[in-house]
């Protein structure tokens, strides 16, 4: 396959900047892949797994929510947080999930809602790509 350029960036750092062959990745209407010469091409990004691979090797992130664009130049993802699936700790993800899922069963914290779901997506998504690995 042909590498095309893949730009992963957070606020705190550029965390991936080379090249793939194919990327897959979740967005708010489901799982897509991304190959050279794609479409242009922008959309939301929600919690979920990202698969980088290249000639040699495939990698596996977890990511939180954010932006793909895909334009001539390669692929650009701009996230919240992103993380190596090795890298991810499988005790704070569970911690953070069942804090969320504790906000989201008190009825008198209702204006936490929001936040928590996306916290639960966020922990969920990051125990999903990282007991792969285990």
């Amino acid at each position: 396959m042909k590498p095309f350029k893949l730009k992963i960036v957070t606020p705190e750092k550029i965390f991936f900047d080379g090249e793939a062959e194919q990327i897959t990745i979740r967005t708010t209407e489901g799982d897509i892949g991304i190959l050279a010469n794609h479409i242009k091409y922008v959309c939301n990004i929600v919690a979920g797994p990202l698969k980088i691979k290249d000639s040699s090797s495939e990698r596996e992130a977890v990511l939180s929510e954010g932006i793909l664009k895909v334009s001539d130049e390669g692929a650009t993802v701009l996230a919240s947080a992103v993380e190596w699936a090795d890298e991810i700790d499988l005790e704070r993800a569970e911690r953070a999930k069942k804090k969320a899922e504790d906000i989201l069963s008190d009825k008198s914290r209702a204006d936490e809602f929001g936040r928590a779901e996306i916290k639960l997506k966020r922990a969920l998504a990051r125990l999903s790509v990282g007991q792969r690995q285990v």
